[in-house]
C-alpha cells in the first residue's frame, strides 16, 4: 500500500507531500517506509518503521565477499550499527531515520559522513578519515571482511541473510 499526505515542512512550513508506504519483507514482516523531500528548503525525512511489536534483537554479519555487500539491511530508528573491523559505531539519538538498503549502503553512508571530516576535521581526524575511506574502497572492491551489527531494542531492524546470526540484544550486557 502507499498513500501520499499532503503536510506541512517542519524545516520551512512549505506544504510537501509525505510519502506512506508499506512493505513486505521475507521472513521478517511488514514495514512502513515514510519519507518526505521539500523542494523549496531542501529538508529530508526518512524512517522505517515496523508495523508489528518484536523483542529486541541483534543480528551479526560477516561480509566476506563481493556478494555480501548487495545483502539487505533494514536499520530502525532505534537501531545501533557497530563495525568493530572500521572502529564505527552509529548510535541512534532523536533525529535518527531508519532505513531500508544494503550492506554497501551502509558503507556509502560512513564514507559520506568521512567526506564531512575530510572538511571539518583537525589533521589526525583528516588522516583517520582517509584512512576509513581507503578500506571502504578495498571493501567494495571485494578486498577484506568487516562484520555488520545492528542492535535494536524495538526488534525492528534486519540483515536479511541466511549468513546473519540472529540473537537477543540485552544492553546491559552487550
Amino acid at each position: 500500500m502507499e498513500q501520499e499526505v499532503r503536510g506541512t515542512c517542519p524545516s520551512c512550513g512549505e506544504e510537501v507531500d509525505w510519502l506512506y508506504k508499506t512493505e513486505n519483507i521475507p521472513y521478517f514482516s511488514d514495514i512502513l517506509i515514510i519519507t518526505c523531500s521539500c523542494p523549496d528548503c531542501g529538508y529530508r525525512f526518512s524512517d522505517v518503521q515496523n508495523i508489528t511489536t518484536n523483542e529486541p534483537v541483534r543480528y551479526t554479519f560477516c561480509a566476506c565477499c563481493e556478494d555480501d555487500l548487495s545483502v539487505r539491511v533494514v536499520r530502525s530508528s532505534a537501531g545501533k550499527i557497530i563495525i568493530p573491523e572500521l572502529g564505527v559505531e552509529i548510535d541512534p539519538g532523536p533525529a535518527c531515520e531508519g532505513f531500508v538498503s544494503n550492506v554497501e549502503g551502509v558503507l556509502l553512508r560512513i564514507d559520506k559522513v568521512l567526506d564531512g571530516v575530510l572538511i571539518d576535521g583537525d589533521d589526525i581526524q583528516r588522516r583517520n578519515a582517509l584512512s576509513l575511506k581507503e578500506k571502504i574502497l578495498n571493501l567494495q572492491n571485494g578486498k577484506g571482511s568487516i562484520t555488520l551489527i545492528i542492535e535494536d531494542p524495538h526488534g525492528n531492524s534486519l540483515i536479511d541473510s541466511e549468513k546473519a546470526e540472529k540473537g537477543t540484544y540485552c544492553p546491559d550486557n552487550s
